[in-house]
């Protein structure tokens, strides 16, 4: 009887001990796993957030952590994370533009990111028509040697955009455009060449003018041979002259037989293009976009931009714009109207270096 006591007690004993483990173990660990995650110092964190914010592909890699909780919502807005926002972050459509998406565009504006102020800035300029804050934006980008702010703030002076016709300075123009040539930007060292061929705000000077086309052809060439196939057989010395013949775009040096494909527009000028095809493809009654495909940038004031003195059915915010527009497609459509001409009542076509139509003022 004793032996079956004894059994009977260490059986009872087997079924009480697992029960008592498992009512241990559950809330041990969940201890463990919030302390553990509330235990990560913010500076870690932070840093984590800002290689993830350096290297975001699109706005939602930053705004869906900022969306998982209070404390990563607030370690997500640090100064730190947003100064180093990559620029793909700024890369929103229009249709999704609202007060939180400018609320963050200003935050990271604020926190010194670069990128933004010239994003923002744009958007406030010519899409939200608020001129002096959009201004200050792009010149806080160009303070810190951005390329784009700086030629974005030429094309400005050039046109004496956000004022009247009297609000051009053309040296001012000139002189930016050249600050952003000097960082390497394309489009600036393409204007610089056109305004010093034409002696535009600056002293004729053709031979140098060649030379700064010369270089905007080169360094367009470079970026396309520097990724892809192309860069591929650049590198081992196999590149094949009917590769550059057969690729899709801008024939930008065509003179030397190849094509070069046309650039991605800048998020900002994405943004103004959708922006404005919503509102019926015109920035305002009398007012027009550039007919460069890839600016978006509207007229501010009627007759603000230049058109073409060939035909007189486009115009542009530039003079390289318009020698985009005219590899990439005018050249094939435009053709010379009678009517129009110029005081002498002959034909005011004409063309630099046998390429672009010289632009007209409006």
């Amino acid at each position: 009887m004793c032996s079956d006591v004894g059994v009977a007690k260490r059986k009872k004993d087997l079924h009480i001990q697992p029960m008592n483990k498992r009512q241990k173990k559950c809330p041990e660990n969940t201890a463990i796993g919030n302390d553990l995650f509330e235990s990560l110092p913010d500076d870690l964190v932070i840093s984590i957030f800002s290689k993830l914010s350096s290297t975001a592909t699109s706005p939602s890699d930053l705004v869906n952590v900022m969306t998982t909780c209070k404390r990563l919502n607030k370690l997500a807005l640090h100064p730190l994370v947003l100064s180093k926002a990559s620029p793909k972050i700024f890369s929103i459509k229009a249709e999704n533009w609202c007060d939180s998406a400018h609320h963050l565009f200003k935050l990271c504006a604020d926190a010194g990111n670069v990128e933004a102020c010239y994003t923002l800035g744009m958007i406030r300029f010519y899409c939200l028509q608020n001129r002096g804050s959009g201004a200050s934006l792009m010149a806080k980008a160009a303070i810190s040697s951005h390329a784009r702010a700086l030629y974005s703030l030429s094309v400005i002076q050039f046109n004496g955009s956000g004022g009247t016709k009297s609000d051009k300075d053309l040296r001012a123009g000139v002189a930016l455009c050249a600050r952003a040539a000097f960082l390497g930007h394309i489009d600036a060292l393409r204007e610089l060449g056109h305004c010093l061929q034409d002696g535009y705000g600056v002293k004729q000077n053709i031979a140098e003018g060649r030379r700064f086309l010369i270089q905007a052809n080169a360094r367009e060439l470079a970026a396309v041979l520097s990724t892809g196939a192309t860069a591929h057989h650049w590198k081992t010395g196999k590149i094949n002259p009917q590769l550059l013949r057969m690729t899709s775009g801008s024939p930008l040096l065509s003179d030397f037989g190849c094509n070069v494909p046309a650039p991605e527009p800048h998020p900002a000028s994405r943004f103004m293009a959708e922006w404005f095809a919503a509102r019926g493809g015109s920035p305002g009654p009398g007012l027009r976009l550039c007919s460069h495909a890839g600016c978006g940038r509207p007229e501010t004031r009627k007759h603000e931009f230049r058109r073409c003195s060939v035909c007189g059915a486009v115009n542009y915010c530039s003079r390289a714009c318009q020698a985009l527009d005219w590899k990439f497609r005018h050249k094939a459509e435009c053709a010379p109207v009678e009517q129009w001409l110029d005081e002498d009542g002959e034909d005011a076509a004409d063309d630099v270096d046998g390429e672009v139509g010289v632009m007209e003022d409006s």
